[in-house]
């Protein structure tokens, strides 16, 4: 199939018109919106279903069969912040925090991009990896902490005069500090990103699901498997409307970082999927990889940037990710990345 080919059978999947009709939604100001508590419920569904079925392929492999493809997933998860940091810095000239934020947003991934790449693929039967969430939790972490440690060590210097005489600690994040701050040291600040809930649920559904194995698993298939297509709809319209609702934003963006977040995925799309090649991973396993590399987070990463970072502009990172890389994605980007895997893999 042709990229084109490809790009209008994924346009025309229930997933992705469920996404439009949310944000035409918008746009027309309609009523229409899911309650929070069941946009919250969804997304608590989404992650622990993709977590379960994850961990449960995970049961039966040995380490060494999927070694490489973890280490690529490690070296996508802490290189792609270190040169999105450069380029934010130094060619858009953002400011450090802001600069940080992104990359910590550009460096992690997106647990419903995921979700939106795997029903794809399960729709054209396509076969793919059934570890692949656990590449996903492996690369929602080390992301988020290389950011904002890159963040905390270039700003230190300002932060020195602030520091407590007789080796107290810092204003930053010491339970010293005379303005009782909260603690924001890259210590704390791992053990936020782990405890938060997107990595608890995806971390403990792999778990779950390992423990359990394939045979458990299937007491819990009908919900958390044969139910996932329609709750993904659902979760997709709402962030249709919340994506279409950022629009006044992009003034704040600018082009330059408008082009960032459409150019950088694709480049992302294309190194996810020759590492996939490298790593022994199918055809299908380097699309996952290239959609994982190429996704950017908007609930792991603004969680832990809001922590760390408060100085740091939501406008920017949620913009950007929200706004326009996760729309380029869903529409465009995953059969994109889908042509890059078929013509490599010839």
């Amino acid at each position: 199939m042709t990229v084109l080919e490809l790009a209008q059978s994924n346009l025309l999947s229930p997933a992705v018109l469920c996404f439009v009709l949310g944000a035409v939604a918008f746009l027309v100001r309609s009523d229409l919106s899911l309650p929070e508590p069941v946009f919250a419920g969804l997304s608590v569904y989404l992650m622990l279903a993709i977590g379960l079925k994850g961990g449960a392929e995970l049961s039966h492999l040995p380490f060494a069969e999927i070694a490489r493809p973890v280490a690529a997933a490690l070296v996508l998860g802490c290189c792609i912040p270190i040169w999105c940091y450069a380029l934010l810095r130094f060619a858009s000239k953002l400011s450090v925090p802001d600069a940080a934020a992104l990359a910590a947003h550009y460096g992690s991934v997106s647990a419903v991009t995921f979700a939106a790449v795997v029903a794809m693929l399960d729709r054209q039967g396509t076969p793919y990896e059934g570890y692949a969430a656990a590449l996903l939790a492996i690369m929602e972490v080390p992301a988020i902490v290389v950011a904002i440690g890159i963040a905390k060590v270039l700003q230190a210097p300002a932060h020195a005069s602030l520091r407590v005489g007789g080796g107290g600690t810092a204003i930053l994040g010491g339970p010293g500090g005379p303005s009782g701050a909260p603690r924001t040291g890259l210590g704390v600040l791992f053990a936020e990103v782990v405890s938060s809930k997107s990595v608890l649920l995806l971390c403990g559904g792999l778990v779950i699901g390992a423990l359990a194995g394939p045979a458990g698993m299937t007491k819990v298939k009908p919900f958390f498997g044969d139910l996932f297509q329609g709750a993904l709809c659902l979760f997709l319209l709402e962030l249709g409307r919340v994506a279409a609702s950022r629009i006044g934003d992009f003034g704040q963006v600018g082009l330059r970082l408008a082009a960032f977040a459409v150019i950088l995925p694709v480049l992302h799309g294309a190194l996810g999927v020759a590492l996939a090649q490298v790593a022994g991973l199918s055809q299908g396993g380097a699309v996952v990889l290239g959609t994982l590399a190429a996704s950017a987070s908007y609930i792991a990463a603004p969680a832990a940037v809001r922590v760390a970072l408060p100085e740091a502009s939501p406008g920017t990172y949620l913009t950007c990710s929200l706004a326009i890389t996760f729309p380029f994605n869903i529409v465009l980007g995953l059969p994109l990345y889908q042509a890059m895997a078929a013509w490599l893999y010839g």
